[in-house]
């Protein structure tokens, strides 16, 4: 957890809960189960189990310590909504996250269908968003759960590592899409037609398109252009930091 992030979309990291297991191909490479163990390996007491699932009470309070807003990714490195986490542990972070509304949280899992009902039965802050993975065509019902996430202000879709096309993805419903290559030693390809697929069709849509990255190979040469351009667009409502403790405008 840090309060500065290198991940592009976001601005820092908060991790309550750490570790995971594996529930699809976008999961064969997980970037966080090798930094668990590399900091298992360095004598992290937080990571002494590694990637196993492991609640952070002692992390709880740490966004209302910061007092500068900023966007907030929830669990870089384990999926609050694995099947692991108590629901009652779910609602402290919720707590904390409405405490903290000086911020915007961005909650990102796999499990759409436990986000699905355990946040149908949460009081689900404005300033919170929701988010699923969706890394080929296997796993699209994963957007159907966050579309009928009806409590969320703003649903997002991560597109990462985007292993295949991804026909038929529809965008009712869905505020902004992430879309990125995988990275790490054995970064399988992401082709340049997925990516403007789903470009394209964020574009018909009116969806704001955020391309984080290039994976393997093609980072180092392309990095974060496409067709000639960075884009980088972030979800409506329009967000607008203001200075001091008033948090974010919508």
């Amino acid at each position: 957890m840090a309060d500065r992030s290198h991940i592009e979309w976001t601005e820092a990291t908060w991790n309550p809960v750490s570790g995971c297991t594996k529930v699809s191909a976008g999961c064969a490479h997980c970037y966080a189960e090798r930094m668990a163990k590399r900091l298992q390996a360095a004598g992290s007491t937080k990571y002494r189990d590694g990637f196993a699932v492991r609640l952070h009470p002692d992390s709880l309070g740490l966004p209302l310590r910061w007092r500068e807003p900023r966007l907030v990714f929830v669990n870089s490195m384990g999926d609050l909504f694995h099947e692991d986490v108590p629901e009652e542990f779910v609602r402290d972070v919720f707590d904390v996250m409405r405490r903290a509304h000086w911020h915007v949280f961005q909650v990102l899992t796999k499990r759409s269908a436990r986000l699905l009902a355990i946040g149908s039965r949460l009081d689900w802050p404005a300033n919170v968003w929701a988010g699923v993975t969706v890394e080929n065509q296997d796993v699209l019902t994963r957007v159907d759960d966050l579309r009928r996430l009806e409590c969320a202000t703003v649903r997002f879709l991560s597109l990462e590592p985007l292993l295949g096309p991804l026909d038929g993805l529809d965008l009712s419903g869905i505020d902004w899409v992430i879309v990125g290559g995988e990275s790490g030693p054995q970064a399988r390809p992401m082709r340049a037609e997925w990516v403007r697929a789903v470009r394209d069709l964020c574009q018909r849509a009116g969806v704001p398109f955020y391309f984080k990255q290039w994976g393997g190979r093609q980072r180092k040469r392309a990095g974060r252009l496409l067709d000639g351009r960075v884009w980088d667009e972030m979800p409506q409502p329009h967000i607008q930091k203001l200075a001091g403790r008033d948090g974010w405008r919508w």
